[in-house]
This record gives C-alpha cells, structure tokens and sequence, in this order.
C-alpha cells in the first residue's frame, strides 16, 4: 500500500467535496432572490441521490469488468454495494474505498451541474427522480467508456474511449463537461424556456457566486490532480496546468468583455475561470505549461462569445452551462490532439508536435459519441419523465418564485418581517376576535356614571 499516495486522494476527495457546496453558491448567486434555495437543494439533491445509487451498483456500473468484453457497461454485480472495497488488500497501492469515494464526487457533480440549466422551470421532486435516471441510463455507461482501464493481463476489460479509440481525457472532459453540457442542452429543449423568457431574474448576489466560483477553483486542483492517483510528479504537472489554464481564460474573457461591451465584470471573469478549468481538465496530463496557457486563452475567448448565442439560437439555457461546460468541454478535448506533447505524463504527442492527426482524430470520435448518446437518452428521459409525473413547474409557479412555492421558504428576508407560519396566525386571529367580543360585552354590562365636578 503507498501510504503517500492514498494520503493525497484523501486530501484530492476533500477537496473535490467541497466543489458541492461552492457550485451551489456559484448557481445560486446567478439565480433570482426567489430561486436561491431551490438552486442550492438541486445541487445537494442531485449529490445525495447519485451517491447513494453510486454504493449500490453505480461503482459496479462504472468500473466492473466490461459485459462481454464489448467496453460499452462495466458487470453490476462485481462491486454490488461497495462490499468488495471493505477488506484490506495488501497488493494493491491505493485502497478501492479511497477511489470509490473519490469518482463517486465525479459523478455526483456532474449530475449537478445539469441543473443550471434547468432553474426556474423544473419541480424538485421530478428532479430528484431525473437525477437517478440519468447518472444510472446516461452517466455509468459514459464513465466506464472513458475512466475503466483495461488491465495488462486481460482479466479485466475496461471502457472502449480509453482503451480501443485510446483517446485520452485526463479528469473527465467528455464524461463530465460533454456529457453534463449537451445533457442540459437536450433537457433545455425537451422542456422549453422559463415563463417570460429572454426576459429573466437578476443575479441575486454576484458575491456569492464569486465565492462559489473560487471553491470550484480550489477543489479543481482535488478534481483533475488527485487523477492522477499517485503523489508524484503526474499531480504536480496537472496542478501546474490547471492553474494556468484558469488565469490565461480568466484574462482572455474579460478582454471579449471590454472589446465587445467597454467595461469588464465581475460575472465575466469568474465565469472565465470556470471555462479555463473546464477546457484543461481533459487536457491537464497532455500539455505543457505553455500549452495550458493556450487552452485556456481560446477557452475564455471561444465561451465568452458562445454563452451570448442562446439569445440568437433560441434555448434558454439559464445558467450558462451549454457556453461553458458543453463548449469548454469540446474545446478542451479537441485541443489536446493539437498541444499535447509527448514529456506531458500522457506521454502522447499531438498536431504541434509531429504526432499526424491520430490523436485528434480519437479526440473527435470520443467527443462525437458521448454528444450523440448523451443528447438522444436525456432528451426522451425528459421528455418521459414530464409526460409521466411532470418535470416542469406551472407558470404562475415560476412567476411566482420557486423557493416559496416549492420549499415554503425564502433566501432572504428582505421586508425584516417575522415569517408566522399560517395555523399560529389563524389560531391568533381567532384569540384576538374572542377576547374583542369578551371586551364589547362588559361595557354593554356597565352603566355610565357622569362625571362628578
């Protein structure tokens, strides 16, 4: 067992956990006054049903030995319950307990991040019940193409992206970021736009979503360097990476901002990080340094001027993860058939430096099948799921305000009133008219005496 390396993907997992927390905050400042807390239990919703299926069969799903040596869905059975991650085995370097926990967050944040593009429109029950639909039908299969090796003896068969095409996506550019991005394209669709919609809520807090915003860039550095599963040189080139990558988009898209719009916002340059972050997490392992700075210089461009299309193209993606997630994800996967070099600890060589066109070519087939399979599947589960028990909320809901309609709160209370729940006001109302009537009766009993001089 190396110690060191079990060690950082504890502390990779904690960091990754708190990216749940700070991608609520991150959606939840962007969302109206009235829709904050229902963006929060999204996100928290989302976390708690995927990682409960996740113990049940989804870590089976994912990394179990391949049906029929095919790479398409790894054996439910072979992990069923996380039973086989309880015993300690002396042979292998990282305990199977540690590397559950830590793809569990994977999953759970992709599922997550789905969302944003859904706020204000869908009904928080339904959501919950979408959310183990699409990590079991959408996500487990995607996971296993893309994070289940294959091992050098042949007992054990892993995903067809990593092991066939051999594409390479460090921390989760097609699985997580294409995946969660086209998926919340098809749902988008599939329901339809807000009431009132391109009309729509201001950000309620741009403080909080910076906050977010720089919890998601501090569990990045857990989420693409504990992939490498091993404390060495790997993590600390991806660390490397992934900061680069934030700064160079953070930069870049603030200068769309101020070329296109004259001034520089706050929104802009923390939305800019997060698709730096994006671009690089397929990325991280396959490039230098000056090829991070690269990937996340046309990553702030390319999304900055993507997340204004959903006004020409008609979708009404709420929280921008179609301009982010879907096209940082694409983005970045693409790239890396052009930056990547061969001293990166991919160790693979791409379009720059004299490796042909193959690795780009396995880059556009691996990004090309998980937009297929994952727009056609979430669409119909959408689709589906609103035929069946209804996914979106009413209108005068969603003009009302979703945090009281559907949780019977309110983020904040802006009027400095005590909230009485409506049975202590009847059963007050009811007190104050009897001891009324009680009043009115003893001064129809008293006879009025003139004053005396």
């Amino acid at each position: 067992m190396d110690a060191a390396s079990t060690a950082w993907v504890m502390a990779a997992t904690m960091g990754v956990s708190l990216m749940i927390p700070g991608l609520a905050l991150y959606y939840g400042g962007m969302a109206g006054a009235r829709s904050i807390l229902n963006v929060i239990m999204m996100t928290f919703g989302a976390v708690a049903v995927t990682g409960f299926l996740w113990t049940v069969y989804g870590f089976s799903s994912a990394f179990g030995d391949s049906y029929g040596g095919l790479g398409l869905l790894g054996d439910v059975t072979e992990y069923v319950g996380l039973g086989e991650a309880l015993p300690d085995d002396p042979d292998a370097a990282l305990p199977l307990a540690g590397f559950a926990v830590f793809q569990a967050l994977f999953a759970a944040l992709t599922v997550a991040i789905v969302s944003g593009g859904l706020v204000d429109r869908v009904r928080f029950g339904p959501w919950l019940v979408f959310s183990g639909l699409w990590v079991t039908v959408v996500y487990l299969p995607v996971a296993h193409w893309v994070f289940s090796a294959s091992s050098s003896d042949g007992t054990h068969v892993g995903g067809w992206i990593l092991n066939e095409l051999r594409a390479v996506d460090y921390a989760g550019g097609t699985a997580v970021h294409i995946n969660s991005g086209i998926a919340a394209l098809a749902a988008v669709l599939a329901l339809g736009p807000r009431a009132g919609w391109p009309r729509q809520p201001r950000p309620n807090s741009l403080p909080l979503t910076a906050l977010g915003g720089g919890m998601l860039w501090f569990g990045w550095f857990g989420f693409n360097g504990g992939s490498a599963l091993a404390s060495g040189n790997a993590a600390c080139v991806v660390l490397l990476t992934t900061f680069d990558a934030a700064c160079a988009a953070m930069l870049s898209w603030l200068a769309v901002e101020k070329i296109l719009d004259g001034h520089a916002t706050t929104l802009g340059g923390i939305t800019g990080v997060l698709a730096g972050l994006v671009a690089i997490t397929p990325a991280c392992g396959a490039v230098s340094p000056l090829g991070a700075l690269a990937v996340g210089a046309v990553a702030g461009v390319v999304c900055a001027l993507a997340v204004r299309l959903k006004y020409r193209l008609r979708y009404d993606d709420a929280l921008d993860v179609v301009g982010v997630h879907l096209v940082g994800g694409i983005l970045g996967t693409l790239l890396v058939g052009v930056f990547a070099v061969s001293s990166a600890p991919n160790g693979r060589d791409g379009l720059l430096y004299g490796g042909g066109f193959e690795l780009l070519r396995a880059q556009a087939l691996a990004a090309a099948a998980v937009l297929a399979f994952s727009f056609c599947l979430t669409w119909l589960l959408v689709r589906a799921i609103d035929l069946t028990i209804g996914l979106k909320l009413p209108e005068e809901v969603q003009l009302e305000g979703v945090d009281l309609a559907v949780h019977r709160e309110r983020g904040y209370d802006l009027d400095g009133r005590l909230q009485v729940p409506a049975a202590d006001i009847s059963e007050r109302t009811e007190a104050l008219v009897a001891g009324a009537e009680a009043l009115a009766g003893r001064a129809e009993g008293t006879q009025r005496v003139p004053p005396s001089r």
